[in-house]
């Protein structure tokens, strides 16, 4: 068995793609990316902590919302360039327009239109209600 880190494939931003499926469902929930630090502290403490690339910095999931992720399983792809990570997602949302996954529009390929195939849980007005 060798270490998870020499079998990583980074790409050229030093980053890894996450695909985040919850444990109980396999639902996915939400896409993210980890570089080699967030990826090593996730590991550490149990909870997903992704890179923001829009903000340039560390994102402990959860850290606004309450929403943590506590990982159960991390299986890396046979290319060594993808993760899934299945987590017990707190409060059963993990998108933060309030739904439970991020991938809540359905394209209708009949129409070309988007449609909302899930219901907000929680406004997110509630939700990042400390932040305004």
């Amino acid at each position: 068995m060798s270490k998870y880190l020499d079998r990583i494939v980074w790409n050229s931003d030093g980053l890894l793609p996450v695909i985040v499926q919850d444990i109980f469902t396999n639902k996915v929930i939400m896409f993210a990316w980890m570089n080699k630090e967030t990826l090593k502290q996730s590991i550490k403490e149990r909870k997903a902590i992704y890179w923001s690339r829009s903000r340039k910095k560390v994102w402990v999931k959860g850290e606004e919302s309450g929403n943590i992720q506590y990982i159960q399983e991390i299986l890396l792809d046979c290319d060594g360039d993808t993760l899934i990570i299945k987590v017990k997602q707190e409060g059963g949302i993990a998108c933060h327009t309030g739904r439970e996954s991020c991938f809540y529009n359905k394209i209708d390929m009949e129409t070309d239109n988007l449609i909302e195939v899930e219901a907000v849980i929680k406004d997110p007005n509630e939700i990042y209600k400390d932040k305004k």
